[in-house]
């Protein structure tokens, strides 16, 4: 490091903080001994997305996140949980070494770690990006999905309900009879 003062080059660290993104240093110039601070900050390579229809636009966490968020809506899971997966396809993603990949294999990444982690997420965020045209297909990859798995976490929710709970939407709620529909349940107890 040059010292700002008296141009010379033999500088040493004094004192090294980390200030949350970037790393203070104090330093002290071994010619004019005046001290002066750095910044030292971590370059990010940015990583480029290409779009289906070829356009390039800069990787966004932020639509990750949201993609997650959406497709584990209403799902037992925390953010935190969320958060560590998206912060996994982030590290995969860069630790590819590429500067451009298409969406095709961040989709991908995702629909991975869904369907460890929740077949119904799984199956909506599927479902969106499959673009299914028929139900044949949707129907398929539920069928792939009710397989047993060696991947799937044993603490997922049913996907079409059963014993263990899951699944069904209503939840021990009963459905309210209508007054003709009272009058002959009525009827017959009486």
């Amino acid at each position: 490091m040059i010292c700002p003062y008296c141009e010379c080059a033999d500088t040493r660290v004094v004192d090294s903080r980390d200030s949350g993104a970037d790393i203070r240093r104090r330093r002290e110039c071994g010619e004019c001994a005046r001290r002066f601070t750095t910044y030292e900050k971590v370059e990010v390579k940015t990583l480029t997305v290409v779009k289906q229809d070829g356009r390039r636009e800069e990787f966004s966490r932020d639509k990750l996140r949201a993609s997650l968020s959406k497709a584990c809506a209403k799902r037992p899971l925390s953010v935190g949980r969320l958060q560590s997966v998206a912060d996994d396809i982030e590290a995969r993603l860069s630790g590819l070494g590429k500067a451009e990949l298409p969406t095709r294999t961040i989709g991908e990444m995702v629909m991975e770690r869904l369907a460890t982690l929740d077949r119904v997420a799984y199956i909506r965020f599927a479902s969106v990006y499959r673009d299914f045209r028929d139900i044949e297909r949707f129907k398929t990859e539920v069928d792939a999905l009710m397989q047993p798995g060696e991947g799937a976490e044993v603490n997922q929710l049913s996907l079409l309900g059963g014993s263990d709970g899951g699944g069904g939407g209503r939840r021990g709620k009963r459905r309210r009879q209508g007054g003709s529909a009272r009058k002959a349940a009525g009827e017959q107890a009486g």
